[in-house]
């Protein structure tokens, strides 16, 4: 075997299978562990047991699946709007223009304006209290199912060329330190919020894994190219950017909507505004995120059902409505109840914001519908409406 045909191989293949981009990372992450070990021991996981579940493993990519010898890791573009926004400056160390207002960085004023659209319609609807706002990344189908089937094609096509090799596919399903390993075969920096961010790409990207047994070349890390600019710290509703680099999962609302299964802390929901399912602030305030590119898979054009949603819309669905909206959805991940709890939450924060004076039409059918599900709500849906309903003016 010829690694480097391998990899020029791999190269082509993940590119006609919708991968934005490719490297190769050793096993070796030995250097993270006391990192992750502070992590864990400041309490920042909350209620994520799952993340010292399997202790180190998820550093130690030899003890997951025995035999590995490489990580391919893989980006997979999610952004919204037109494609090919703008290209990253020469000097990627010189943030400045950047940080600017996200100005000139050599974009044409055209492709300027057409950043604006897609980034002001998601600050706009975050500005929208009666409106419900869902993540990016999950309008679409459920990316777990799109990137693992992908990378399973991406494997199964080098088998063909070169004959059976060990390998496992991953994406956000396992012990696995993604961005650790995208990190270290230049796929990226890591970014102050933690995120990965790539000079063409911004943030707005899903990644995979594959596990591989095979002696592939290593891909060189890239340099960091935050510089002083700390706008995804200040961006964040609840702090929970509580320094670069660091994030306490407990005050992220993307925790709190998704991971989180238990009452939300009365400090943090009004601070949640329409936000139902995770949080895209710290990325849309991100400079680097000029650069975010369309995806390119239908499989990642919003459902109709998240095209711009009205809170009371979403409020009305019965469960079996929402299992059928969201199936092959991400979103079905945190259930019935759990989607409830969000939404009473967003409506509270709508009856504070969101209505005129206290004989507003929507202020009055909001209050109606909570009140009417208060009685065949279940504990934890329970407390989240009579908060809702203590917001804002009563008629």
């Amino acid at each position: 075997m010829d690694p480097q045909a391998v990899w020029l191989w791999l190269q082509a293949d993940a590119r006609a299978l919708g991968f934005s981009q490719i490297g190769v990372s050793d096993v070796d992450l030995s250097s993270a562990e006391p990192g992750f070990r502070a992590w864990l021991e400041a309490g920042f996981a909350g209620t994520m047991h799952y993340m010292s579940a399997h202790g180190l493993k998820r550093l130690r990519p030899a003890e997951l699946v025995p035999g590995t010898l490489r990580v391919v890791t893989a980006r997979m573009d999610y952004g919204p709007g037109p494609a090919d926004r703008g290209r990253a400056p020469d000097e990627a160390g010189d943030v400045k223009g950047l940080v600017a207002g996200v100005a000139d960085v050599g974009a044409d004023a055209a492709t300027e304006a057409r950043d604006q659209d897609w980034r002001g319609a998601e600050w706009a609807r975050l500005g929208q209290p009666q409106q419900a706002t869902v993540s990016m990344y999950a309008r679409g189908r459920d990316y777990h199912k799109v990137l693992r089937q992908r990378l399973a094609r991406l494997a199964q096509g080098l088998q063909a060329r070169i004959g059976p090799f060990g390998y496992r596919a991953f994406t956000d399903s396992a012990p696995v330190a993604e961005v650790e390993l995208a990190q270290r075969s230049g796929l990226g920096w890591r970014g102050k919020h933690t995120l990965l961010l790539n000079r063409e790409g911004g943030s707005l990207f899903f990644l995979g894994e594959l596990f591989v047994d095979l002696p592939l070349p290593l891909t060189p890390p890239v340099t960091e190219h935050c510089g002083q600019c700390s706008a995804c710290l200040q961006a964040c509703p609840t702090g929970a950017i509580v320094a670069p680099y660091r994030l306490d999962a407990r005050r992220c609302i993307s925790y709190l909507t998704i991971e989180h299964s238990g009452p939300i802390d009365p400090v943090w929901r009004p601070l949640m505004g329409n936000r139902i399912y995770g949080c895209d602030d710290c990325q849309l305030a991100c400079p680097w995120n000029k650069f975010a590119q369309r995806h390119t898979l239908p499989d990642f054009e919003p459902r109709l059902a998240m095209q711009d949603p009205e809170l009371l819309t979403l409020w009305a669905w019965t469960e079996a409505d929402f299992l059928r909206h969201t199936e092959g959805s991400a979103i079905r991940r945190i259930g019935y109840e759990r989607w409830r709890r969000n939404l009473a939450v967003a409506l509270g924060n709508g009856l504070r914001g969101g209505c005129r004076d206290a004989s507003d039409p929507w202020c009055g059918a909001a209050r109606s519908a909570l009140q009417t599900a208060l009685g065949s709500a279940s504990p934890l849906v329970a407390e989240h409406i009579q908060w809702a309903l203590g917001q804002g003016s009563s008629p």
